[in-house]
């Protein structure tokens, strides 16, 4: 059975950055005047059509189902517009994609391997990283 997306949304993720890894709570960087400097025009724009591309290079090899939608592999401009301007859901198998619009990664929820593999390929070309946040402690 397939799962829902509140399902998928309580699984292992993973997140497409422009950053290689989480920054740790104690960094003695600036990550918040960073982050602020990356949110505003353009730079944030520049950041979602690269999320964008990343995600119609992702549906030449595999389906993209939108949520919401019941038309699979939607035109192209349609899933780049919904990834540059608002919060969508994309489902490919039974993996979701989830993409916010202020948001500066996209945050992928139980990926298969080959999954992986091919979003792994598909960030560098984006100048993105693709990285697994540290398993919570309950």
């Amino acid at each position: 059975m397939r799962k829902t997306i509140e399902e998928l949304l309580e699984t292992p993720y993973w997140v497409a950055d422009i950053l290689p890894e989480q920054v740790k709570a104690d960094s003695p960087g600036q990550y918040f005047a960073v982050e602020r400097y990356y949110r505003e025009k353009p730079r944030i724009t520049e950041i979602k059509k690269r999320h964008a591309d990343l995600v119609l290079k992702l549906n030449c090899y595999r389906d993209i189902l939108p949520d919401g939608e019941e038309e699979r592999n939607p035109p192209p401009e349609r899933i780049a517009k919904a990834v540059l301007t608002q919060r969508v859901c994309l489902r490919t198998d039974d993996a979701l994609i989830v993409s916010e619009p202020d948001e500066l990664y996209l945050t992928v929820y139980h990926p298969d391997g080959e999954l992986l593999r091919l979003l792994k390929k598909l960030c560098v070309g984006e100048g993105l990283y693709l990285w697994q946040p540290p398993a919570e402690k309950e």
